[in-house]
């Protein structure tokens, strides 16, 4: 069993919905439509699909904690479902990957993540398995939180669809090939 966490903030808030800062919901939002699997059960202080993709079982999960708290709900589900480490993958967006770029990695650093700062923190290990969704970085440094936060102007959201369905597909890959060959294909 897979646990697949798409890192965000509620989009029922409407200065939240359709924000940079929540490029991993979107994801989610597009691996629940391919593969049918409804994410509308409330549990683990988020949103919860559970199902199939490339014949693995999955939980789809979207904390709804806040960004910056993700990691309570992430840990809640890993848990109750006794998914390994191994086997949780971690999606959000990163302020220094190219739009309609993703970069994958098995470990590291959260960086200046907060959202991932949380996972890391409340599972104890930074060894998780993650996919970064290129946002760019803003045109002024100082501008960073309603860079991320803010709703994005439709002629921005050719290039950050690119990545969200690069990033949805490298999920479909990991499951079906591992995360070395998703590494050498997306990267």
């Amino acid at each position: 069993m897979y646990l697949i966490v798409g890192l965000g903030n509620p989009e029922d808030e409407e200065n939240f919905k359709n924000s940079r800062h929540n490029m991993g919901f979107d994801v989610i939002n597009v691996l629940s439509e391919r593969f049918k699997i409804p994410v509308t059960k409330k549990k683990f202080d988020g949103l919860v699909g559970k199902g199939e993709i490339a014949m693995e079982e999955v939980i789809l999960l979207k904390p709804q904690t806040y960004m910056n708290l993700s990691g309570r709900s992430v840990v809640q589900a890993a848990n109750f479902y006794k998914v390994k480490l191994k086997n949780i993958l971690v999606i959000y967006d990163d302020i220094d990957t190219p739009v309609g770029s993703i970069r994958i990695r098995k470990k590291g650093t959260a960086g200046s993540h907060k959202g991932m700062q949380s996972v890391v923190q409340e599972l104890g290990d930074s060894n998780i398995a993650r996919i970064r969704v290129g946002i760019d970085r803003p045109e002024f440094t100082s501008d960073m939180i309603n860079y991320v936060i803010s709703s994005i102007p439709k002629d921005q959201w050719e290039g950050l669809n690119q990545g969200i369905e690069k990033a949805a597909d490298a999920v479909e890959e990991t499951l079906k090939h591992g995360i070395d060959i998703a590494m050498n294909k997306y990267n």
